[in-house]
């Protein structure tokens, strides 16, 4: 008979570790701050982290192992090395030989890295428990006493480019193609490139071997520590290019021999549950990864090509969602009339742009900042990129025949406040939106388009009446992603005012200097001059007059005037402001807002 579990809260107060009052108080915390509840609970000196480690163990139905009480068998500690311990903050206790099985005490149990490395140096079947992180921290210095381990030393370089104490080294430099390269040499029989392209069962048996684990998982930790948004794997003749794309701009970090191709192909599909077998069509797959404490969504693309499979990864950071408005990019004007306009009762707020404008960021974080428990609020996504505690998203299934529409309708039935159309591609999906913003309900939508009163003008065009547009859309932003200039090199530089005139500065004589910044380019910024990237924003907030234009469907250019004269700000003015505090330069404005004819 299976014993039933307990939330944490209920196990903590049953046993004795924390009140109902202080469990309560962390609660109510955590709805404020976004902070785990165990993690409350320890910060406040509520409970130990031994015993919220114990609750949430009990809670997710796995063993706990108290290290102040029980030590480590040598059998077991002998089969992991003490690099692999402290990679991953694991400890093993115990082994069982008749089963081959290891019992690993893990801060973290849904490491799958941590789950690969092990059992490739142990060659035992893994059963994790949990242990708190600091008793495993202290285990390891007691257990393993500062040696260097059974297998290899620790230094990043001679053990595959990865200092566990230190995390990934930094991308382009020679520790990640010194792993890879000890890796590979690691196959032997297969160095001279003698593997078939077609021959699945050899790639899937190599894909599954610790060399080509390591090279994976090098390329995503590397790709998590700069910062990238994408990662790019591409065959071409004779070899492989890994590229990341850091702030918006794709770089090359390496290039890997043809030979690897195969296994690394593989090795990927595998970790997406993709069929390695198909090599014909195109195929998509997701990896959940927890690395450094942080959760991440890798959403992987497989496009067949005429040198072999591509894999593109989007790397989704579930933390980044929750920055806040205040940490995009926005104006003080801007951003209060967007958090007043998203608190009206009903309405529709557009946000457009093109892929890769940071749509969804801007969303999402409007979302975080309405959701409460008074608020019904239901999104249709395609796909759900991020999850948010508290709202009911539905992910469109074109197969089952879930679409926007049909999601639509059945949330009218759902006693929505607010609802989030992921994007409004068709006059059905734009209907229905139209229709709930009409019954009482706030939507918030996403269109592709230059500008924010081009919006308008795209929803005629899709076929939704002048009328529907003018009594529902009242507000639409426009946004790009522009990088930060370096805050590490960052220097002063004079131009003549006049070389700003094409984002609408007036100089106030021809001779007029002024002072700018940019970036020298450093280490920290790969020698960019950039490190991160802002919001560019235009918002247009309809009045009675914008409205009448609507209605009369008015040329793009008198929306445009009428828009402009209630206080919009163009793209290129609102990035004029960021280059003028020394935020972003010139040209990067100029590559991400101006457009042919604009």
């Amino acid at each position: 008979m299976a014993i039933a579990r307990k939330s944490m809260g209920d196990y903590l107060i049953e046993k004795g570790y924390i009140s109902a009052d202080q469990w309560k108080q962390a609660q109510e915390m955590r709805k404020q701050s976004g902070t785990e509840v165990g993690k409350l609970l320890i910060e406040l000196s509520f409970a130990s982290e031994r015993d919220v480690t114990e609750a949430r163990a009990q809670e997710q139905g796995i063993p706990f192992v108290d290290l102040n009480k029980f030590a480590p068998e040598p059998s077991a500690v002998n089969v992991v090395p003490e690099n692999i311990a402290k990679r991953h903050n694991v400890i093993p206790v115990k082994k069982d030989s008749a089963t081959n099985t290891l019992l690993v005490a893990m801060a973290d149990t849904n490491n799958p890295y941590a789950a690969d490395d092990l059992r490739m140096v142990s060659r035992c079947t893994i059963r994790a428990a949990l242990a708190a992180p600091s008793a495993i921290e202290d285990a390891i210095a007691r257990v393993y006493g500062g040696s260097s381990g059974a297998l290899a030393p620790t230094d990043g370089a001679a053990k595959g480019g990865m200092n566990p104490n230190k995390g990934p080294a930094p991308v382009g430099g020679g520790d990640l193609q010194a792993q890879i390269k000890m890796d590979i040499a690691g196959y032997g029989a297969i160095g001279d490139g003698a593997l078939d392209d077609d021959d699945d069962e050899a790639a899937a048996a190599m894909a599954e071997e610790a060399p080509i684990i390591r090279v994976a998982n090098a390329i995503i930790q590397q790709a998590i520590k700069e910062s990238a948004s994408d990662i790019h794997i591409e065959p071409d003749r004779r070899g492989m290019r890994i590229r990341y794309r850091v702030d918006g701009v794709l770089h090359e970090t390496m290039m890997m021999p043809k030979y690897i191709q195969p296994p690394l192909i593989s090795r990927f599909k595998i970790m997406a549950e993709m069929n390695i077998a198909e090599r014909r069509i195109p195929q998509d797959g997701r990896i959940p990864i927890r690395y450094e404490s942080k959760d991440y969504d890798l959403r992987v693309s497989c496009l067949p090509s005429i040198f072999g499979e591509k894999i593109v990864c989007r790397i989704l950071d579930k933390s980044s969602i929750l920055i806040g408005l205040n940490k995009l990019g926005f104006g003080a004007d801007t951003q209060s009339q967007l958090e007043e306009l998203v608190r009206q009762p009903n309405g529709m707020v557009l946000s457009t742009g093109p892929t890769g404008s940071g749509k969804t960021t801007t969303q999402y974080s409007v979302l975080n900042k309405l959701n409460s428990i008074e608020k019904n609020i239901l999104t249709i996504e395609d796909p759900c990129e991020y999850q948010l505690s508290g709202i009911t998203q539905v992910q469109v299934n074109k197969k089952a025949g879930l679409t926007f529409g049909s999601a639509l309708r059945s949330f009218l039935r759902q006693d929505p406040d607010i609802i989030m159309v992921g994007e409004m591609r068709d006059l059905e999906t734009a209907e229905i939106a139209i229709e709930s913003a009409l019954t009482g309900h706030l939507v918030l939508s996403t269109l592709h388009t230059n500008d924010a009163p081009s919006a308008v003008i795209r929803l005629i065009d899709m076929g939704v009446e002048p009328f529907l547009i003018s009594a529902t859309v009242i507000g639409v932003l426009a946004q790009r992603l522009g990088r930060k200039v370096c805050a590490s090199c960052k220097e002063p530089y004079e131009v003549d005012a006049t070389d700003l005139r094409r984002f609408g500065f007036r100089p106030e004589s021809a001779d007029q200097k002024i002072t700018l910044f940019r970036g020298t380019g450093c280490e920290l910024c790969r020698h960019t001059g950039y490190k991160g990237r802002l919001g560019i924003y235009s918002f247009m907030r309809i009045n009675d007059e914008i409205a009448d234009l609507i209605v009369r469907r008015a040329p793009l250019t008198d929306i445009r005037d009428a828009a402009r004269a209630n206080g919009m700000l163009e793209l290129r003015e609102d990035g004029l402001r960021k280059v003028l505090d020394g935020t972003t330069t010139p040209d990067e404005v100029m590559r991400v807002v101006f457009t042919a004819g604009h």
